[in-house]
């Protein structure tokens, strides 16, 4: 090895081709290598403590997103409740059974065949609607 001395000396031509990565290693090492093991200590629990923060932070926006979640599928459930219910009722507001109820409570009944009144309007033509000509 030189001493300072010959480094200062020696020209950039002199070093051997070999030298120069370990030239460029030396210059190259991170500075915590160079800590003293107190600082680096500090660092390390600086580092778990954010590293701990960012993880329940993220805790705490799965936790928030699945109460979302839970909400919207319990909404979903009571939307298709009523949806069924619906579909129950006009189902049974349809039906000949239903109609007829409600006609007798408002008064309306059967009619009988003998009391019917039959108008015979003689001289009626069909109209054909796409034929006759717009009147204004």
């Amino acid at each position: 090895m030189y001493s300072l001395k010959a480094r200062a000396v020696a020209s950039p031509k002199a070093t051997s081709r070999s030298d120069l990565p370990a030239q460029r290693r030396r210059h190259m090492r991170p500075s915590f290598f160079h800590m003293r093991p107190a600082a680096l200590c500090i660092i390390c629990v600086l580092l778990i403590g954010l590293m701990a923060v960012l993880y329940l932070s993220q805790v705490g926006q799965v936790v928030a997103s699945n109460h979302q979640l839970q909400e919207i599928r319990s909404e979903q459930a009571a939307l298709k409740r009523q949806n069924q219910d619906l579909v129950d009722t006009l189902a049974r507001e349809q039906s000949p059974d239903y109609i007829a109820e409600q006609a007798q409570k408002i008064g309306l009944g059967p009619v009988d065949p003998k009391n019917l009144w039959i108008l015979k309007v003689s001289h009626l033509q069909e109209i054909d609607k796409a034929n006759q000509p717009i009147q204004p």
